[in-house]
């Protein structure tokens, strides 16, 4: 309990625990700018205990959205940024900000921009064909995320967490069922992971040790053909070796293809098939069993592959999925891994953190019903607290 409550150091950040809240796109910002909802949901988490906490998700490109309503970085959108930030330090916590380019799994109908993939693909969520960027456009998408960098330092965020997971763009190029390349960014692993290399080290040469670089890297897709293991680990193993990075988020699944890996548990499918909007709801009627399988919930249920990860790096890693109670934190720490990630169990009860901390025994609240993942049209929260709207004003400090 000592070892997870006490400061610890991310690249060139101290921050005050090892637990940080995982990105979960908030859905609360309607006019992909920030609002006072916004500012709220996180300055309650920041309030609750945590070490950091990543906001979801700053698209480097309008084109780079899951919908249209999310935030993408523009200097348009930095004297909102600036508030969240300094509401968040206000708790003393740390903010990350989340940047990366959703490629397939964006919504070219919503954001009316072409969806890129790393190859021809057919998209269910916008019913047309994507884009598939050629070589010489490549520099171009690396120099996004560097630009996505700088605003998020201009704002005042402490960190950046490069989306390398669930088939976004990079994590698309790195899979071999989605990268069907010819060029210099497919085929071979190396070339395939080229993309995710030179946007880390881009970022890491823009921000220099101003700012802590991290990012989210799946292990497998958990589809036939995907990336599986072995091949993520050899990208890590590139990643460490570049040094751009202060840390990874281990993670699994994949938006496009196979979403319940990530979560574990319920798959809410009736409730996903009535807020899905228009084509997208049609298919996902016909289709929504496969596509929302369901893996059985168990506490740190992506523990046994992460653990190859860290058998095989010496950077630091953050541990996420199924992190609720402090057995399980304190199994982390003893398994090597540098941080921890919770997600849903702070949508329940932001404040675990500080109760956690006062009583060890503390279990969290959520039954990993997964009905949270459709409120994100409406503003991301656990329905067991529907009624509930997050307000900025901290909340009482453990005790010392």
């Amino acid at each position: 309990m000592t070892e997870i409550f006490a400061p610890a150091r991310l690249g060139p950040l101290t921050l005050r625990n090892r637990v940080i809240k995982a990105a979960t796109f908030e859905g609360r910002t309607p006019d992909a700018l920030v609002t006072d909802e916004l500012i709220a949901f996180h300055r309650e988490v920041a309030a609750g205990g945590v070490g950091m906490t990543t906001v979801a998700y700053c698209a480097v490109a309008p084109g780079g959205r899951t919908d249209r309503k999310q935030i993408w970085m523009r200097p348009e959108a930095v004297a909102g940024l600036r508030k969240l930030t300094e509401a968040v330090h206000a708790e003393g916590a740390a903010i990350c900000a989340q940047i990366g380019h959703a490629g397939p799994v964006a919504n070219a109908a919503s954001n009316r921009a072409p969806a890129l993939a790393p190859s021809p693909m057919f998209s269910p969520l916008s019913m047309r064909a994507m884009r598939v960027p050629a070589e010489s456009e490549i520099p171009e998408l690396v120099a996004a995320h560097v630009r996505a960098a700088l605003l998020a330092e201009q704002a005042g965020f402490d960190a950046v967490e490069i989306h390398f997971g669930h088939n976004y763009l990079v994590s698309s190029f790195l899979s071999p069922l989605l990268n069907r390349r010819g060029d210099g960014y497919g085929g071979s692993p190396a070339n395939r992971a080229r993309l995710a290399r030179e946007i880390a080290c881009a970022v890491r040469d823009a921000v220099g040790d101003r700012l802590a670089v991290t990012a989210k890297l799946n292990m497998e897709d958990g589809r036939r053909g995907g990336l599986t293991v072995p091949e993520s680990l050899q990208v890590a193993a590139w990643l460490e070796a570049d040094g751009a990075l202060d840390a990874l988020e281990l993670t699994a699944g994949s938006s496009l293809l196979n979403p319940m890996l990530l979560f574990h548990g319920t798959a809410p499918r009736r409730s996903f098939a009535k807020v899905l909007p228009g084509p997208a709801r049609w298919g996902f009627r016909l289709v929504g069993r496969a596509f929302l399988k369901e893996y059985p919930y168990q506490e740190a249920y992506l523990l046994e592959r992460a653990r190859q990860f860290r058998r095989e790096l010496t950077m630091p890693l953050i541990l996420l999925g199924g992190i609720t109670n402090m057995d399980t934190m304190t199994r982390a720490m003893a398994e090597g891994f540098e941080f921890v990630a919770m997600g849903r169990a702070l949508l329940r009860e932001p404040d675990l953190l500080h109760r956690i901390r006062s009583d060890a025994a503390t279990r969290s609240a959520c039954v990993h019903c997964n009905e949270c993942m459709p409120t994100i049209y409406t503003g991301t929260r656990c329905v067991f607290r529907p009624d509930r709207t997050p307000e900025p004003l901290p909340l009482r400090p453990p005790p010392r």
